[in-house]
């Protein structure tokens, strides 16, 4: 892939498919992470004299404006890390877009409105998707793919219009894929995988993948009691997926055959009902019961206490860890303790570790942590995950070609 050292870039007009698809409350920013994440390709544009046109999604919007999605917040939030002007159009690839790219200087930053506000961004019509392509091609004059959150989507700003145009990779996802490659090639060992998150099926092709190239793999959050149901255990009313149940017994047989250590919780922090995270309001009926003593009408929230240090423990000699999903609802205090204590043990440990984007890499900013304590922290969750199952990303592959 040929990365933005490789474009003469000044004077030109350059599409950049970022990830801005930040967390909102109301117009609020909640986490800056992935704006900070892309900046440093759009300074080193700037700085290069380019005039930059920056596009993303955010949320699901049903292929028509919906303000709540606009990146209206994003744009002034950039802005100010830039510490330049950042010019908002209002529309995709209308008036408001049109005049914004054609009043571009050399230096300049514009970012155009919420991509999936046209159908066309997401279509699963080659024709239709083609024409949205298209129609955003003729802003530019080459495309710079930066927004590793997308790249395992098949969209149009992400896999057909990198065809239309001379491109090559920002700075973020040239970091992200030699990340990846160091936790798929040559790994240093021991290698463990720490999972959680709320469901089983998000994560079966990662370990399908990970049972032969781990050397542990750890279990949290709401997935972790689809396993405690496996081996017969009492979950209560605990997030269960009963359907995967078969398939769960096939990965432990597979994990006991390959020599991979499969670690699940002790204990749980368990209530009678889903906690109030926005207001934070206390949970009376909170307690810690042992994994194989759950009460019937509880639902567990968080690995327990004796989980948190024993998953502590089994990262103690890791060189190299890969980390998706919390392990539990860690924006309650009362069920945060789990994702503490693996972010404790990476952040004090000398592993090479890798925060895999989404709640994971939020949760290590909401509760505190310095992030150049990690090795890494990814911007995309579902491209690190589906990088990790081996699957080929459409994204990446059209910046290959």
């Amino acid at each position: 892939m040929q990365t933005i050292d490789d474009l003469d870039v000044a004077g030109k007009r350059v599409f950049v498919r970022a990830d801005l698809n930040v967390p909102l409350s109301g117009t609020t920013i909640t986490d800056d992470g992935r704006i900070r994440a892309v900046a440093p390709t759009l300074a080193k544009l700037v700085s290069a004299g380019a005039k930059v046109i920056v596009a993303s999604h955010l949320g699901r919007p049903k292929g028509a404006p919906d303000p709540q999605f606009t990146l209206g917040p994003v744009a002034v939030r950039l802005a100010e890390i830039l510490g330049r002007d950042v010019t908002f159009a209002t529309d995709t690839v209308g008036d408001s877009a049109r005049t914004a790219v054609g009043e571009l200087e050399d230096g300049g930053v514009v970012v155009l409105e919420n991509l999936r506000f046209n159908a066309g961004e997401t279509s699963k019509d080659d024709a239709e998707r083609g024409a949205f392509a298209e129609q955003l091609a003729a802003f530019a004059d080459l495309y710079v793919g930066d927004g590793f959150g997308a790249v395992h989507r098949k969209h149009a700003s992400v896999y057909d219009l990198p065809g239309l145009l001379p491109h090559a990779v920002g700075l973020l996802i040239a970091t992200e894929v030699g990340v990846l490659k160091r936790l798929t090639e040559d790994v240093e060992r021991p290698y463990v995988v720490v999972l959680g998150g709320s469901k089983v099926s998000d994560k079966l092709g990662v370990i399908d993948n990970l049972l032969g190239k781990a050397d542990r793999i750890l279990i949290g959050g709401g997935m972790a009691f689809t396993f405690l149901a496996a081996k017969g255990y009492e979950v209560g009313s605990s997030l269960l997926q009963a359907d995967q149940i078969p398939t769960v017994l096939e990965y432990l047989e597979r994990a006991e055959k390959n020599g991979v250590e499969f670690v699940l919780p002790v204990d749980a922090a368990v209530s009678g009902s889903f906690p109030d995270v926005k207001g934070g309001s206390p949970v009376t009926d909170f307690e810690v019961v042992a994994a194989d003593a759950m009460p019937a009408g509880k639902m567990g929230l968080d690995i327990g206490p004796a989980s948190g240090k024993l998953f502590a423990e089994k990262l103690a000699d890791a060189r190299t860890v890969f980390w998706n999903g919390p392990m539990g609802v860690f924006e309650h205090p009362s069920f945060a303790g789990g994702t503490r204590a693996v972010a404790e043990a990476l952040a004090e440990g000398d592993s090479f570790s890798v925060v895999g984007g989404g709640d994971s890499a939020a949760a290590v900013r909401i509760l505190g942590f310095d992030e150049q304590k990690f090795g890494h922290i990814s911007t995309g969750g579902g491209a690190s995950l589906e990088y990790l199952e081996g699957k080929t990303l459409p994204g990446l592959a059209a910046l290959e070609n």
